[in-house]
């Protein structure tokens, strides 16, 4: 294997990463003001997710940094066609980190509602917005022979990369709801319940239908690959132990499917990085867009180093704060 296709494959593993820990997150920041019907409900719910959304979104600045450092080109490429989607995509994030510590500073429930508001809309944007910039990888946009976008924000907007924006968004909401049964008590889990085993059979119709239209735009081949496969059995799994009151394993399946969605992507991608809708002979690839070859081997050195290291780390965040949230902790707020 070439380092150039090791680091693709670092790449694909960070965005599955951010997705899988990230998914939940944005799941609750667009449901805590469905589930949660009263201050303390949504403040449970927060604090579902309060000691762990910024670590989470840590994997998306790795992820676009990794890009950056590995394959220049193709970063360069990519984010400013995206130019405008980017900034889209980064007022969301600001809007939404903002609000987790915003939303309490005042003990209006207008100023709450503002915040709670904001909150879910970036959580929703968020969701969207990566996923439509991953579907245009595969879709194709125009890139032109010197690997320049010449198109506009219209040439973002096709169907495929908008179902793929649609796909993560009910994953999320999927995720979220589970997550959130798994760790709230009362009323707030048994909605958050419900709302999870009514979504799982649409996330599972939405899953097979996006690696479906994955593989045939990719022209790999008859059968789907190994990815592909998985995240449809992992979506059908999770719709019958949310059935079964498996909340724990159900939410196991949600992140497989989540993360064997986003590999089947960049699976049926490779060895492109980019596919140019102009000429697929302008199409950026592995070995065109890669930095050279000290560079990435002093990445890889640092990155064999430090990224057992960040996982242990964060697998001790999460043991940490593991115990449910329940809303009788919140009663006396108003």
């Amino acid at each position: 294997m070439t380092l150039e296709t090791f680091w693709f494959i670092v790449i694909t593993v960070l965005w599955s990463g951010f997705f899988v820990l990230e998914g939940f997150d944005l799941g609750v920041g667009m449901l805590h003001g469905v589930l949660g019907r009263d201050e303390a409900g949504r403040r449970a719910a927060i604090n579902t997710i309060g000691p762990l959304w910024d670590g989470n979104e840590v994997w998306l600045i790795v992820a676009g940094a990794g890009m950056f450092a590995a394959f220049p080109g193709w970063y360069a490429t990519m984010f400013s066609g995206f130019y405008v989607a980017m900034v889209l995509l980064l007022f969301a994030l600001i809007v939404r980190g903002v609000s987790f510590e915003f939303r309490g500073k005042r003990e209006s429930a207008r100023w709450r509602r503002t915040w709670d508001a904001l909150m879910s809309g970036g959580s929703v944007l968020v969701a969207v917005l990566i996923g439509v910039a991953l579907g245009n990888l595969l879709h194709g946009v125009p890139i032109d022979s010197r690997q320049e976008f010449t198109g506009s924000l219209v040439d973002l907007l096709n169907p495929y990369s908008l179902f793929a924006g649609i796909t993560l968004l009910v994953l999320c909401v999927l995720q979220g709801s589970t997550f959130l049964a798994l760790k709230t008590t009362d009323d707030l889990r048994q909605r958050s319940a419900r709302l999870a085993r009514a979504t799982a059979p649409v996330c599972g119709l939405a899953v097979l239908v996006f690696v479906g239209w994955t593989h045939a735009i990719a022209g790999q081949g008859v059968l789907p690959n190994l990815f592909q496969i998985l995240a449809v059995i992992a979506a059908f799994a999770a719709a019958w132990l949310l059935r079964e009151h498996a909340t724990g394993w159900s939410f196991a399946a949600t992140s497989v499917t989540i993360a064997s969605t986003i590999l089947s992507l960049f699976a049926d991608l490779y060895p492109r990085v980019m596919v140019s809708s102009t000429n697929p002979a302008y199409s950026l690839t592995v070995q065109g867009t890669a930095s050279g070859s000290y560079a990435l081997t002093v990445m890889t050195v640092v990155t064999v180093l430090l990224f057992p290291v960040v996982l242990v780390y964060q697998g001790w965040t999460y043991y940490v704060f593991r115990r449910r949230v329940s809303t009788a902790t919140f009663k006396q707020v108003r």
